[in-house]
């Protein structure tokens, strides 16, 4: 989505956070983007005339349903307003409630980066996405195209010794409405 070029200064790089971190319609609670964002930090530092925001230490951002965990956090504004942002961490943890499903959305990597422009979030080294329903998704690189709502997700072989470097996925069958009935094996049987 993108943003017009604003001359508020700090303030405005902090808001350009709130863009960073909306990872597109089918991951992010549209509310969202309405609520304040609030930054918490052990220190600051931005440049305005490079419009780079730079917020260091034990960092929480939070709008809304939306709750990152960063060790640091950078966001950097372009010259046409799109915002990107790179979180670090050992891991960087974000939590979200879904639009779709109100399902609450889980992610932690290394490194985890957004770019406003191309609509995509990237989760780097010991990756992870899980949902509510089960689903968890794990990779050394996991790509969020929000544009496309595809996902990839990558292995770089051998680096973690409990996946043996493979992508792994756990997939949660959906619920069926009205399943409170008994198995058919027990439906017909009385006690």
């Amino acid at each position: 989505m993108r943003r017009p070029r604003s001359r508020g200064g700090v303030a405005a790089l902090a808001l350009a956070a709130t863009w960073t971190w909306a990872a597109g319609p089918a991951l992010a609670e549209r509310a969202d983007r309405d609520k304040p964002l609030n930054i918490e930090s052990n220190s600051m530092m931005a440049d305005e005339a490079k419009k780079i925001a730079t917020f260091e230490g034990k960092v929480v951002l939070t709008q809304g349903s939306l709750v990152i965990h960063a060790e640091r956090i950078v966001v950097r504004q372009d010259s046409d307003g799109f915002q990107y942002g790179v979180a670090t961490g050992n891991p960087a943890t974000f939590r979200q409630k879904r639009e779709t499903d109100g399902e609450y959305i889980d992610g932690q990597a290394l490194r985890i980066e957004y770019d406003n422009k191309l609509e995509r979030v990237e989760f780097f080294d010991n990756a992870r996405l899980r949902r509510d329903s089960g689903d968890d998704i794990r990779g050394d690189f996991i790509s969020y195209d929000a544009k496309s709502e595809r996902f990839t997700v990558k292995s770089a072989g051998g680096a973690d010794t409990a996946r043996e470097g493979r992508v792994t996925a756990t997939i949660m069958p959906k619920k069926r409405v009205g399943t409170d009935a008994p198995p058919a094996s027990e439906a017909g049987r009385r006690d």
